[in-house]
């Protein structure tokens, strides 16, 4: 496997404050890497850097060996990273189909062909049946479905996943679960960011833990939740086996 992304050195300063902390993490192609990490870690921070939503104060980001610092966020887009946001928003007063064809055409310029992709992916999803639905009338987990399908319409070898499990019940999360170890076995590499540590768990087969803007592990699963330092700064005395 070749590395698809490579962070080398990420910093971003917001002030006084330093989000992102002299940042070094790599994904493999095809990987599915979880991101965790405390309330204010970070995380998002560092996803809004990759995208080009925050030029960094220092650092690279290189994505298929491509140094893409600085490039807008629709240019990232173009070269094959999608992402969704925590914060689900669709373009409410438009059905399921035309939402996800906004995202095809970032690849397409042919209405007909958006569709078809669109078609694809609401068959891959599992919202065929909310074609003509308006997002507005949605219920969260199928938004949080149609946030990934738009994301998915842009025809991805990168996906960064923003908490798209948060407030699933434990069927929905399950479905979830299943739905991204599928979009992962079609080929695309995935990153996420997820509190629902047995999600994360049973998607990632590596973690990276960040704790005021630095990455303090790295390792499986296993490796992660039983480090100390992981322990003392997030996951809490549930996870401590001693």
């Amino acid at each position: 496997m070749s590395k698809i992304l490579e962070l080398k050195d990420l910093t971003i300063k917001f002030g006084g404050l330093t989000a992102v902390n002299h940042l070094n993490m790599h994904l493999e192609e095809g990987e599915a890497l979880g991101l965790i990490g405390p309330n204010g870690a970070g995380k998002t921070t560092a996803f809004n850097l990759i995208v080009g939503v925050y030029q960094p104060t220092s650092g690279k980001v290189l994505f298929n060996s491509e140094d893409i610092t600085g490039l807008k966020p629709y240019q990232v887009c173009h070269k094959g990273i999608g992402r969704t946001f925590q914060v689900v928003k669709p373009f409410g007063n438009m059905t399921v189909e035309q939402n996800i064809m906004v995202g095809a055409f970032a690849k397409t310029s042919s209405p007909r062909g958006a569709r078809q992709i669109a078609s694809n992916i609401m068959e891959k999803v599992g919202l065929q049946a909310k074609k003509n639905v308006l997002a507005h009338n949605l219920t969260i987990p199928e938004r949080k479905r149609l946030e990934m399908a738009k994301a998915l319409a842009t025809n991805p070898q990168l996906l960064l996943l923003d908490e798209v499990l948060a407030g699933l019940n434990p069927t929905e999360l399950e479905e979830a679960i299943k739905l991204i170890k599928s979009i992962n076995e079609d080929g695309i590499t995935i990153m996420m960011i997820e509190h629902v540590l047995q999600a994360t768990m049973a998607i990632c087969s590596r973690i990276v833990v960040l704790d005021y803007g630095r990455k303090i592990a790295e390792g499986s699963p296993q490796e992660v939740t039983s480090n100390p330092e992981v322990i003392k700064a997030y996951l809490g005395d549930e996870y401590d086996n001693d």
